[in-house]
């Protein structure tokens, strides 16, 4: 569901990225609730083109009986062509009214006695900021080490947020920071972190084994880096989430599913509202979907964001890419409606599930 908030402020946090903070009327407080980790999607028009930008939110996730007004704050950094970081570094403004979706996403830490880390990338520090802020301030036995990389110490998001947990909690919070394109005075030498170099670093910095969740977050590279070394240092997966930012290093998405022959009818459940519609060529579920219902949930369409998810009901699907599922979830009979195409003549699903 996407409302109009005003824009409270925004802020250069980089050469290349601003953080942006809306304002949330209190009438719709409990509509904007957020757990730690989650994101929410902006919606713009512009010459009668629709553009959706999803986003991860940064601070600290609120309590419920919180006082004072609640506001939600993003990072954004600039992407190249990029339709909407473009206007939020060049010409948004305070006062500026945007809408924005109510927060989503599971890639979530809810605050527990525990040992956490995580292996993020750039602007992937973005919602792994926000888990650590409130892990630390709710759970006094919960430890974190935080393991990031980015490619120089001036293009670093949140370099002095990060170093303010470190002095508020320097006995529970772990900081070990690597750059790919610089060399540093002190810390690690200078290069990616790729698997191996993952698999040697983290039982250096940290008892792996005794680790009960693993937060990865950033590029495509990075991420499957992370989640190879880990297995090779016999990690469960069910410790490991991830979240995918960037996945411009894959090769195209293969071709969608051909058609069912003689069409294929595709239902759906919404917000409680069900309807029946046809299919038509090679288009996905979100597509038939959205020609019937506008209001059908969905921010990248690229397989990245998962707010598309919906659990397959009846039916088969051919799903092109999937980067925002755990296989639990697709296991569970969960897809990726921008991604899934029917292989079957009636196929069933259910956003609300």
């Amino acid at each position: 569901m996407f409302h109009p908030l005003r824009v409270a402020e925004v802020r250069p946090l980089t050469d290349d990225s601003v953080t942006i903070t809306f304002e949330v009327p209190e009438d719709l407080r409990a509509e904007y609730h957020y757990a730690p980790g989650q994101h929410i999607a902006i919606r713009r028009q512009v010459d009668g083109t629709e553009t959706r930008r999803t986003y991860s939110l940064c601070d600290p996730a609120p309590a419920a009986a919180d006082p004072g007004p609640l506001r939600l704050r993003v990072g954004v950094r600039l992407v190249e062509d990029g339709a909407f970081s473009t206007f939020a570094l060049k010409e948004l403004a305070a006062g500026d009214v945007l809408d924005v979706m109510t927060p989503a996403g599971r890639f979530v830490l809810q605050p527990r006695p525990g040992r956490f880390a995580a292996v993020v990338g750039g602007s992937g520090i973005t919602p792994v900021l926000s888990q650590i802020a409130t892990v630390l301030a709710k759970e006094p036995k919960a430890r974190f080490c935080l393991v990031r990389s980015d490619r120089t110490a001036a293009s670093t998001m949140f370099l002095e947020e990060v170093a303010d947990l470190k002095d508020r909690w320097p006995d529970r919070f772990q900081l070990v920071s690597a750059l790919s394109r610089e060399e540093q005075q002190a810390g690690l030498p200078s290069g990616r972190l790729d698997s191996d170099r993952l698999a040697g670093l983290l039982p250096a910095v940290l008892p792996v084994g005794e680790v009960d969740g693993w937060y990865l977050c950033g590029p495509l590279g990075l991420v499957s880096s992370a989640e190879r070394a880990l297995r090779t240092l016999g990690v469960p997966r069910s410790r490991v989430h991830q979240e995918i930012f960037h996945v411009d290093e894959v090769p195209s998405a293969p071709a969608s599913a051909p058609a069912v022959e003689g069409g294929a009818t595709i239902r759906a459940t919404l917000d409680g509202r069900g309807g029946s519609w046809p299919s038509q060529g090679g288009e996905s579920l979100l597509e038939t979907v959205l020609r019937n219902r506008s209001d059908a949930p969905y921010a990248c369409k690229g397989g990245v964001c998962g707010t598309c998810r919906t659990k397959l009901v009846s039916g088969e699907v051919r799903m092109d890419r999937n980067f925002a599922l755990e296989p639990e979830e697709t296991e569970a009979g969960y897809v990726l409606a921008c991604q899934s195409h029917p292989a079957t003549p009636v196929v069933e699903v259910d956003f609300d599930a």
